[in-house]
């Protein structure tokens, strides 16, 4: 829902376009005729009910996809789930089990986690044992709380902190697994992945293949930071193998989108990725998969050069 609301960075701080109250990104999202559901942030406007933005969703054809709990903004700028001081922690916890009930009076697939403020920003600020702790134990208490419900990790390499203890699917995959619990899993984001470095297709591979992978987001950036730009913008063969990865996992959810239009109509912003998406997934679809697969089995780059080549170029 981010994408539709105002957009803030830390120079233009008083943001880019005005606030946009959280019935209205919805009716924003609805109106942009692409979309079928929708990430919601909790909580919502002061005021707004569940039931009111049920009926939005509802008039707009739309479903909550899932429910992500704000605990990156300001009031755990220490962090949440590894926030120094017990208090806050406690905040952390409560919001996310009322998350749950969103969750489920929305009829939402399930509960998404950003804890994009747990992490450090020096050297030595942080004892990395207790930090990781803290996250680990923070994340699985809430689940065992719910063994019924789904709950996700989007990881990321930093911001806002320099460094972020859910940095990149193999290190995220480890913590979740020393959980110890099987209702946590990995958002893999395609950008997320290019900024940590990382192949997106290896990582939405590995997810899967750890039975960790419960939803897949799609956005482009430069590599350096998460620019958040529309899917395809920029890596088109990286963006293509996504997507061959995601049909060969069978995946059968919808694909998201992670977007941040500063100076763009959101709506078009929208528009333009679902329909590189569909284009780019049409591609996958007519991939030679015998050729494709003989020549990755004898791991001929050339090979491969040549059937991509042809797929995007003709």
């Amino acid at each position: 829902m981010w994408t539709f609301g105002r957009i803030i960075d830390r120079y233009a701080t008083d943001g880019y376009g005005p606030t946009v109250p959280t019935l209205r990104t919805i009716e924003l999202a609805g109106a942009s005729g692409e979309l079928v559901g929708l990430d919601l942030n909790y909580p919502f406007d002061e005021g707004v009910s569940i039931d009111d933005v049920k009926k939005t969703l509802d008039a707009q054809g739309l479903k909550a996809v899932n429910i992500t709990p704000v605990i990156y903004d300001r009031g755990f700028r220490s962090g949440s789930f590894t926030a120094p001081d017990e208090a806050t922690r406690r905040r952390a916890v409560d919001l996310a089990h009322e998350s749950v009930e969103v969750a489920r009076r929305l009829g939402a697939r399930y509960v998404k986690f950003w804890p994009g403020q747990d992490g450090y920003d020096y050297p030595f600020q942080v004892d990395y044992a207790t930090l990781r702790r803290r996250a680990i134990e923070g994340i699985r208490d809430v689940a065992r709380n719910f063994p019924d419900v789904t709950f996700a990790i989007e990881y990321k390499l930093k911001e806002p902190r320099n460094r972020l203890f859910w940095s990149t699917a193999a290190a995220s995959l480890l913590a979740i697994e020393q959980m110890g619990v099987d209702n946590v899993g990995l958002v893999v984001d395609f950008g997320h992945s290019l900024f940590a470095k990382e192949n997106p297709a290896e990582a939405l591979s590995l997810a899967h293949s750890m039975g960790r992978l419960v939803d897949v987001e799609l956005d482009d950036n430069y590599r350096e930071w998460d620019d958040d730009l529309t899917a395809g913008a920029l890596h088109l063969v990286e963006t293509l193998e996504f997507l061959h990865v995601v049909n060969e996992i069978g995946w059968q959810e919808p694909l998201k989108l992670d977007l941040f239009p500063y100076r763009e109509d959101p709506r078009e912003a929208v528009r333009e990725s679902v329909a590189t998406l569909r284009a780019l997934d049409e591609k996958a679809a007519r991939l030679p998969l015998d050729e494709l697969r003989a020549a990755q089995a004898a791991h001929d780059a050339m090979a491969v050069q040549r059937i991509i080549r042809r797929s995007l170029l003709g």
